[in-house]
C-alpha cells in the first residue's frame, strides 16, 4: 500500500511499466475512479484529461531552473544529474499525492537515479506479456518487428530529447524489457504494486480492486464496475476516434488504443521472433508465467 504521511499527504505515485504494456488504461481507471466516488453522475473519461493531480516529469520545461539553461545546452550527465530535484519539487509544489506516468526503469543514469524514491508515495508497476508488447510497440512506433525485438533486447536503451506534437520533452531511459521490468519488480517494495495486464483483463475487478486498494480508496462495487466500464479499451478506442488522443505519436500508423487483447503474438509472431524474445528474456517471462506453453 502507498506510503502516506497522513499529516502531510503528498509524494509522487507512479504509474509506471514498459512502453505499449497499459499505462495509459491504468491511468483512464484511475481517472474514473477517482471521478466516479466524487460524482456519481460522472459518465465519460476524457482521454485527453486523464492526469489526475498529475503532471509530465519529463517535460523539458521543468528542466531549466535546475540545469540553469535551456535543455538544449544541457549534456545527458547534467539532464540526469537534475532529475531527482525536478521529481522533488513536483512533489513539493503539488502538495498532495501527485500521479506520475513513467517509462523509465528503476534504475540509474549517469549516477543518478532515475526514479527519486525520497519523494515517492508509491508505484502502480503494470507488466505484460512482451511476446504481445513487441506487436503493439511496432505499430505504434512504426516499425519492424525485428527492429523493435532488438530494441526491446537492448540494456539501457532510451530516447534522447524529442519533440512530439509541440511537447519537447527530456530523455527517457526505458532499458530493455527485462530490465525495466526487472528493476521494478525484483526486490519486492511494499509500496510498489506489481499488476498483470492479463489479469486487468481476465480478472478486472480482481485486479482493479487491487489496485484502488493500493492507492487507499476504497470503492463500492458498483462505483469499481462504473469505473472499469467506462475505462474499457472499447470505450477508450471509441474516445480516441471522436476526440483523437494527445499521446499517440505523430510516427504511429495506427491508433493508441489498439486491441486491448492478450495472446495475439500467436498469430503475428513466427517461431525464429519468439525464440529471440524467449533468449533476451527468458528468465522474467518464467517468473510472469509468459514463457510459450
Amino acid at each position: 500500500m502507498i506510503n502516506l504521511d497522513e499529516d502531510k499527504p503528498q509524494g509522487i505515485i507512479w504509474i509506471a511499466s514498459y512502453p505499449r504494456s497499459g499505462n495509459t488504461w491504468t491511468r483512464a481507471f484511475i481517472n474514473a475512479l477517482l471521478n466516479v466516488m466524487r460524482n456519481p453522475d460522472f459518465d465519460a473519461v476524457d482521454i485527453n484529461r486523464i492526469e489526475e493531480g498529475g503532471a509530465v516529469e519529463n517535460a523539458a520545461a521543468l528542466y531549466p531552473r535546475f540545469l540553469g539553461k535551456p535543455v538544449a545546452l544541457a549534456t545527458e550527465a547534467e539532464i540526469a544529474a537534475a532529475r531527482p530535484s525536478v521529481q522533488a519539487a513536483l512533489a513539493r509544489s503539488a502538495g498532495r499525492p501527485i500521479y506520475l506516468k513513467t517509462h523509465n526503469a528503476n534504475g540509474m543514469d549517469h549516477g543518478a537515479p532515475l526514479i527519486n524514491m525520497q519523494v515517492t508515495a508509491g508505484a502502480i508497476y503494470v507488466v505484460r506479456n512482451p511476446l504481445d508488447v513487441v506487436i503493439s510497440y511496432a505499430a505504434f512506433s512504426n516499425a519492424s518487428i525485428d527492429s523493435v525485438i532488438e530494441r526491446m533486447a537492448t540494456r539501457g536503451w532510451g530516447i534522447r530529447r524529442s519533440n512530439d506534437k509541440g511537447h519537447e520533452r527530456v530523455r527517457v531511459i526505458q532499458g530493455s524489457w527485462s530490465e525495466n521490468v526487472g528493476t521494478w519488480s525484483d526486490r519486492p517494495n511494499p509500496i510498489i504494486l506489481v499488476v498483470r495486464y492479463e489479469d486487468m483483463i481476465e480478472k478486472p475487478e480482481r485486479a482493479f480492486t487491487r489496485i484502488a486498494r493500493h492507492l487507499r480508496l476504497k470503492p463500492g462495487r458498483e462505483e469499481l464496475r462504473k469505473a472499469i466500464a467506462m475505462s474499457s479499451f472499447d470505450q477508450l478506442r471509441a474516445r480516441e476516434a471522436a476526440d483523437g488522443f494527445v499521446e499517440r505519436s505523430e510516427r504511429s500508423a495506427d491508433q493508441f488504443f489498439r486491441a486491448g487483447k492478450a495472446g495475439q503474438w500467436r498469430d503475428v509472431l513466427d517461431d525464429a521472433q519468439v525464440a529471440r524474445m524467449v533468449r533476451a528474456h527468458k528468465p522474467l517471462m518464467r517468473r510472469f508465467g509468459y514463457l510459450p506453453k
